[in-house]
């Protein structure tokens, strides 16, 4: 990071800032993380992105030091760090707590790094008066975290990882304690401060929209490992496992066996396009699930013809939502499954009722091919 809190947007670099090699952490006989590889480039900002108990925290707590790795190394622009201390690691860390001292106002706080690092005074009080004014607080200097929101404490908070310029700037889940709005602002805002810094950002969440927004790209954990790594349409668009497809938003899931280039089952046989087909890989007659998401899909009278490239499967309405922008259906399949379709108002649209008989239909290419369950 610039000395100077630079504005302007910064551009990514091909340099590596962050590389994991096998890491993993054990804690008696379970495998919190299981083996862990990832190349961070320097300005990126990586989202770890997984349910309670995935391995993303203990991951992050590794790369500060805060927990020591059981195998594998932790490198920082190219250096080994993993037997380095905490403080001498040169990471910034923002906790969802806060993490504030309260006898401190909120410029002695955002010093307090600096104080560590023996920074000169007067070049101490201008990097914090432009952290300040990096998260707009220029004239809070003087409060207290009592004194100020939730909101006002985590930049607090923000201004204090940045301001000795470290090389990465950790974020442990910094905005769960906040209301949606406020979520949703400050989102954007440490986006923003980030790209304004060319800050390399590792950031912890469960909430898969706030990853969705924020990342250049999110790595889904599962049971201690990365399962899919890549950008947020990559995850949402071209999932690779039943479990991304099941966690990334909404997913119809269509279980079958493949055949010819169709999941067939009980309820019908549904085709998959080419691409969809060889980015599975699958063996023929292997499980398989064919994931539609719900707003591809559409309700058509289930009298009539349809087109070629159409797949269909018979369903009754049982609940209709009105969502403001969007209505969603929820429906139920002739072996119980249940379905949701999301219809986009504003334009031309057929409004179903419950016990209303249809059919979901959808295009063959809409549809992401996936191995199913027992593979």
């Amino acid at each position: 990071m610039s000395a100077h809190l630079p504005s302007g947007r910064a551009v990514r670099s091909d340099r590596t800032a962050l590389a994991l090699r096998g890491l993993k952490k054990m804690f008696g006989d379970v495998a919190a993380v299981a083996g862990v590889d990832l190349d961070v480039q320097e300005g990126e900002f990586i989202t770890l992105l997984g349910p309670s108990g995935s391995g993303k925290t203990t991951t992050l707590r590794m790369i500060a030091g805060f927990t020591e790795q059981s195998a594998g190394t932790i490198e920082i622009d190219g250096v080994d760090v993993s037997t380095v201390p905490p403080h001498k690691r040169d990471v910034g860390m923002v906790f969802q707590n806060y993490a504030l001292f309260p006898h401190m106002t909120s410029a002695e706080n955002i010093e307090f790094p600096l104080q560590m690092r023996k920074v000169p005074k007067d070049e101490a009080k201008r990097r914090v008066a432009d952290a300040l004014k990096l998260v707009k607080l220029d004239s809070y200097g003087p409060r207290y975290p009592r004194q100020m929101s939730g909101g006002q404490q985590q930049r607090i908070a923000l201004a204090r990882a940045v301001v000795f310029q470290p090389r990465l700037l950790l974020m442990d889940e910094p905005l769960g304690a906040l209301d949606k709005k406020l979520r949703e602002a400050l989102q954007l805002e440490i986006m923003h401060i980030s790209r304004q810094l060319g800050a390399t950002v590792i950031y912890v969440t469960h909430d898969q929209e706030e990853a969705l927004v924020m990342s250049d790209r999110i790595a889904i954990f599962h049971d201690g490992r990365i399962e899919q790594l890549g950008s947020g349409e990559d995850l949402y668009e071209r999932p690779i496992s039943l479990f991304v497809a099941d966690f990334i938003g909404e997913s119809n899931i269509l279980h079958g066996k493949l055949d010819a280039g169709s999941v067939v089952a009980e309820l019908g046989q549904w085709r998959v396009s080419g691409a969809a087909a060889a980015r599975a890989s699958l063996p023929e007659k292997s499980l398989a699930a064919l994931v539609v998401r719900p707003e591809r899909l559409r309700l058509i009278p289930r009298t009539g013809d349809v087109p070629a490239s159409v797949n269909t499967v018979d369903a009754t309405v049982t609940d209709v939502l009105y969502l403001g922008s969007t209505r969603k259906y929820e429906l139920r399949l002739a072996n119980g499954q249940a379905v949701g379709v999301r219809q986009q108002l504003g334009g031309p649209e057929t409004v179903w009722n419950p016990a209303d008989d249809v059919r979901l239909a959808w295009d063959v290419d809409a549809g992401v091919l996936v191995a199913g369950r027992g593979l």
